[in-house]
């Protein structure tokens, strides 16, 4: 079975936000291998268990998740060589500027807010698809 050409991981509890973000990324890219998460810690058995394969393209992550905060998966993150290279983005509906420092003093490509409407968030997914190398 042949691989996906684009793998993107994204960590929120909130189910809906995932459902929307991943609409969006599809909108733009329809053969995107998506996977969701609702926590950090599944985010990062996930990523243990893919370690043999080709790591995803894109890491997108909540900021406010339970158990681990989106800074904090980056700061774990930031610890393992396999994603150095791997862009990691905050997805958040937090504008605190504290947050987005923290975020992307630890390894985070961007910070974004979470768009209030469907046109936005597609634009947003167009950037993040940019941030994968694999936008249109």
């Amino acid at each position: 079975m042949p691989k996906p050409s684009l793998n993107i991981v994204m960590a929120d509890d909130d189910a809906e936000d995932l459902e929307l973000m991943e609409y969006a990324l599809r909108s733009k890219k329809p053969e995107a291998a998506i996977h969701k998460v609702s926590n950090g810690q599944q985010l990062l058995l996930y990523l243990k268990n893919w370690q043999d394969i080709d790591p995803p393209c894109l890491i997108i992550l909540d900021y406010n998740m339970p158990e681990l905060t989106g800074a904090e998966i980056l700061h774990i993150l930031q610890k393992e060589n396999l994603y150095e290279s791997v862009p990691k983005v905050i997805l958040s509906t937090s504008n605190t500027s504290a947050y987005i420092h923290e975020c992307k003093k630890n390894g985070a490509a961007d910070y974004f807010v979470k768009p209030n409407n469907m046109k936005d968030m597609e634009t947003l997914a167009q950037k993040m698809l940019q941030l994968c190398g694999r936008e249109e």
